[in-house]
This record gives structure tokens, C-alpha cells and sequence, in this order.
């Protein structure tokens, strides 16, 4: 038995499907299965139960995950720790995040945290969608990640932090910059420019305006709120956006931000792995990312 070994099988418990580990672990299925057989073996019990739609954990399987899950989360915790001595003052938090994350959420508290630990490195990914974050922290790739919160991810803690009203982003000359808010017969009009379809808040507004029974008409797509704002700034289009951090609720220059109170709020925070397995670091990281963004520091 190797912790190795432990990894892919808790990995394959919480995915339920031995494709989706090896993909995610960038290992041939068969390397993952002969992980699982060797535990197997040595215990001498069944520990998935394989099913047309993936595999579940057998009752000794649930035993021997959640003792693995922790016990790899504090080994891995005591790995980091064991790094940041040999390496003195420094250390490394690992941030995986949206294209535009750092500079709306995190911008003072990178500043904040560099100030307090001139000597940790700070690494940050970028990924698309929550489900790539998430992929991330399966993978030990990374140690936070900051997402659209929602649906529950198996094997993934989340933590709210604040939540983000919807706005349009109209450039000032369009006629829907005038109104103080926008209603729901509006939105029929608008030239939409439509974010990422596979990112979570693309999901919830999709979800949102599905209950009002309203399909908005696109000819535009992008990859990030930003992009969607500038050419809503351009005048090329609408963009329906979460109200980031940094931005003037009326908006800057040619470009306004009108109020969609039909929306619910979007919530956005972190997640990990395991919270009471985080290093220090990590742990005052996303710390001082809340008290910027609270207003509780």
C-alpha cells in the first residue's frame, strides 16, 4: 500500500468514474484500476462496486476513504511545512482562479500579503470553469481556488466570500443607459454578449432567466466578464455581468452599469480541498482576500 495508491482511490471515490481520475490525474485508466486491485489485495476486500454508470465505494471502500482522504490531507499539509523549513522564510501558495479573478477580487490583498511575506511564492492558474478548479485541487495542482459558489462539488469544500449583483453594461448613448433599472421586457431586446458556456456563471444566469421564460439573442461570445464588458463599452452589444469589485455601480467613461434586481445575487468565494488540512500560508492568503473584500480588515 502506497500513498500513491491511497490518492487514486480516494480520487476514484469521489469522482465515481475511473475515466475522470485517469484523465484528471493524466493516467491510462488501466494504471488507475491496478492502484485500486493492489489495495484490494492487500486488505482482502472489495473497495468499489462497479455500475453501469461508474463505480461507488463498498462499505469497506467508505472506511478506507475517509480515513485515506484525511490522512493524505495532513500528510500533504506536513509535506508543505516540511518544504517551507527547508526553504527558510519562504514557502508557496498555490491560487487557481478565473481569467480576471486577481485583478477584481484579489488585487489588495496580494499587495497586502506580499508586504507581510516578501519571501513566499505566490503561483496562480488560470482556469475557465469551476469544474477545471476543482479538477485542480483533485490533483494537488493547487491549494485555493476562487470560483462562482454553488452546486456542491463531491470531495470540495466551498466557502462563500460575497455576493455580486447583475448589472447590463450598456455603452452611455444606448437608450437602456438612461433607466435606473432594468425590467424584464427589456431584456428581451438586447444584443446579448454571452459568456463562457461551460463557466458556472453562465449556468446560474441561464437557470435565472430560464424561470422568467426569457432566451436573450446573441451573435457574440467571450471568455471573460471583462471582455464582455469592453465591448458593451465599444457599443458592439449587452452584457449582462455580475457587479465586480472595482467597478462604479453607474460605470466609467462611455460605458454604464444598469441595475437587474429581477437576478438573484451570484455568490463567489473559495474552495478547497480539506479547510483544516490547509497550510498557514494558504490559510492567511484566503483569509486576507475576505477581510479586503468585507471590509473587515
Amino acid at each position: 500500500m502506497t500513498l500513491d495508491d491511497l490518492r487514486v482511490f480516494v480520487a476514484a471515490c469521489e469522482s465515481g468514474n475511473l475515466s475522470a481520475v485517469a484523465r484528471d490525474l493524466s493516467r491510462t485508466q488501466s494504471a488507475v484500476s491496478q492502484h485500486v486491485k493492489r489495495l484490494e489485495a492487500e486488505l482482502g476486500l472489495p473497495l468499489l462496486e462497479r455500475r453501469p454508470r461508474g463505480v461507488a465505494p463498498t462499505q469497506a471502500g467508505r472506511i478506507l476513504q475517509q480515513a485515506a482522504a484525511q490522512g493524505i490531507g495532513h500528510i500533504e499539509l506536513a509535506l508543505r511545512q516540511l518544504r517551507d523549513l527547508r526553504e527558510g522564510d519562504g514557502g508557496t501558495v498555490r491560487i487557481t482562479t478565473g481569467a480576471t479573478t486577481v485583478r477584481h477580487f484579489m488585487s489588495d490583498a496580494v499587495v497586502r500579503f506580499r508586504r507581510a511575506h516578501p519571501h513566499v511564492k505566490l503561483e496562480f492558474r488560470t482556469e475557465n470553469s469551476s469544474r477545471g478548479c476543482f479538477n485542480a485541487l483533485a490533483a494537488g495542482e493547487s491549494d485555493l481556488a476562487w470560483i462562482t459558489t454553488g452546486t456542491p462539488a463531491r470531495g470540495i469544500e466551498q466557502r462563500p466570500v460575497i455576493e455580486l449583483p447583475w448589472v447590463l453594461a450598456v455603452h452611455a448613448d444606448d437608450p437602456l443607459a438612461r433607466r435606473s433599472r432594468i425590467e424584464v421586457a427589456d431584456l428581451a431586446e438586447i444584443r446579448h454578449i454571452q459568456l463562457p458556456a461551460n463557466s458556472r456563471s453562465r449556468h446560474h444566469l441561464d437557470d435565472q432567466l430560464a424561470g422568467l421564460d426569457i432566451t436573450l439573442a446573441s451573435t457574440t461570445s467571450v471568455t471573460d466578464w471583462d471582455t464582455a464588458i469592453l465591448l458593451a463599452e465599444l457599443g458592439l452589444g449587452h452584457a449582462v455581468v455580475p457587479a465586480l469589485p472595482g467597478w462604479t455601480t453607474s460605470g466609467q467613461g462611455t460605458l454604464r452599469f444598469v441595475p437587474l434586481p429581477m437576478l438573484p445575487p451570484l455568490a463567489a468565494g473559495w474552495a478547497v480541498r480539506q479547510w483544516d488540512a490547509l497550510g498557514p500560508l494558504a490559510q492567511e492568503f484566503a483569509g486576507t482576500v475576505v477581510d479586503s473584500l468585507t471590509g473587515t480588515a
